[in-house]
């Protein structure tokens, strides 16, 4: 194969294991943590130094599960102190072990970088010998990559919970996003299934990082030039299904953390059966994407389109329909606000139609300012009218003759069925990774051509 001798050429190789074999265990490690994307931040090359990172610049690719791997995304170690009950590289699993060295990070984000495979790097770590050491180890290869590789493109960095407050600090000011799992949605489900981890632990450097952004805009505004901190912001990541809570409660943890740690996004990924445990759930039916899918949808609500946890889901109805995506729900329990008319409703109110997302209803508050809008002129506008005419109403008209009732409505909309990321009864929760063998001509053979040349 190609693959090994570019980057084994390029790369320093270990005595005791090769490149490839390194970046093939601590590659498919990283394969679980879904906390990454690679944008919010504007950063353009300066002609000298290597890499650059523009906001919507940056290329994106995705697993058949939806998973955004655009970056190089790799573990530091897949070492680790923790018996976290849920994870693969707990300590008392007996899996294959691997550690890069800083300059080995450096080197291969360097050579995937050059061939246009990356366009940036994500790296987490299990945790060796101390969270302060682990993250010694990370900073100095964050810093080795910026000063003396040169490279200006993306970084996304784990911050370790219970390291060094002074080694977050020094790697904020280097990376361009950084994020801190808060693993599971509750405390009591954290001292059941982690138990060497702890809340307290996980939201201090949330709160650092809050800080540290909060202080690097505001040296900003007063000097042009001042250093930036983390200036993509801050994500977090929790597991769906590995502990009894119900949406309602994930939604409500995701609410409070958007408005007290100011995230960016809050990552929510679907509990992968690793282990055998009798403190894990079994899932016969496979890992619950349809749920984590809801779940992002709902988010989305709450990030975008003015809604509150409560408004979605309550104690008395504590989950989200497997069947209607969490807005058509919503429009379905408040059919007392339609239908509306398209050429008077507020912004705030047209979101919350179904089939009007805010690219369109952007459009249309520009449009109706010319004149009133009839069906024709929305579906040019891009609104879904399959979903949005029981809904609606121009110039005092619906589209077609409907009744606005829950029953009627609801049939009509399972019968255009939703498009969903998966196929439900078929999806495999397995994430690409470097090494698949896959129909994807970016991504599928990209360590062959990148480690042969």
């Amino acid at each position: 194969m190609q693959i090994e001798n570019e980057i084994i050429k390029s790369v320093s190789v270990n005595q005791e294991m090769s490149i490839k074999e390194k970046l093939g265990i601590l590659s498919d490690a990283a394969k679980y943590d879904v906390a990454c994307t690679s944008s919010g931040v504007d950063r353009k090359g300066n002609g000298t130094d290597m890499g650059n990172t523009v906001a919507g610049g940056i290329c994106h690719s995705f697993a058949a599960d939806g998973r955004c791997i655009s970056l190089l995304k790799i573990l530091f170690t897949n070492e680790c102190i923790y018996d976290c009950k849920y994870c693969l590289n707990r300590c008392s699993n007996d899996v294959p072990r691997a550690s890069f060295t800083p300059d080995e990070v450096c080197e291969l984000t360097m050579e995937f970088y050059r061939r246009n495979y990356i366009e940036g790097l994500f790296l987490s770590s299990g945790i060796i010998q101390s969270p302060t050491y682990t993250m010694e180890q990370i900073y100095e290869a964050i810093l080795k990559l910026r000063k003396v590789y040169h490279f200006m493109g993306y970084i996304h960095v784990k911050a370790i919970p219970g390291a060094d407050p002074m080694l977050i600090q020094r790697v904020g000011m280097l990376a361009d996003r950084m994020s801190v799992n808060l693993e599971l949605p509750t405390a009591e489900g954290l001292k059941s299934l982690a138990p060497n981890k702890h809340r307290k632990n996980i939201l201090a450097p949330m709160r650092q990082i809050q800080n540290g952004i909060t202080e690097s805009r505001h040296d900003l505004v007063l000097y042009r030039n001042a250093p930036k901190f983390v200036p993509a912001g801050q994500s977090t990541q929790m597991i769906i299904g590995a502990t009894p809570e119900s949406d309602y409660q994930i939604m409500a943890v995701a609410e409070n953390l958007y408005r007290k740690f100011d995230l960016k996004r809050v990552f929510y990924s679907a509990f992968v059966h690793v282990n055998e445990d009798k403190a894990l759930p079994a899932l016969p039916g496979g890992p619950p994407l349809l749920r984590e899918h809801r779940l992002y949808q709902a988010d989305w609500l709450l990030r975008f389109y003015g809604f509150q946890a409560d408004e979605l889901l309550s104690e008395e109805k504590p989950n989200f329909n497997i069947l209607l995506d969490p807005k058509c729900d919503w429009a379905l329990r408040h059919l007392e606000f339609f239908p509306m008319e398209i050429n008077r409703i507020d912004y705030q109110m047209m979101l919350r139609i179904p089939g009007i997302g805010v690219k369109s209803a952007q459009k249309i508050v520009k449009a109706r300012r010319m004149a009133k809008l009839d069906f024709t002129d929305l579906k040019r506008i891009g609104v879904v009218l399959k979903r949005a005419l029981y809904f609606i109403t121009c110039n005092g008209r619906m589209m077609y003759p409907t009744k606005i009732e829950e029953d009627y409505i609801t049939r009509n909309l399972l019968s255009v069925k939703e498009r969903l990321p998966f196929d439900v009864g078929t999806v495999t929760y397995k994430q690409l990774s470097l090494f698949d063998d896959v129909n994807i001509p970016s991504q599928s053979s990209v360590m062959e051509r990148v480690l042969t040349h």
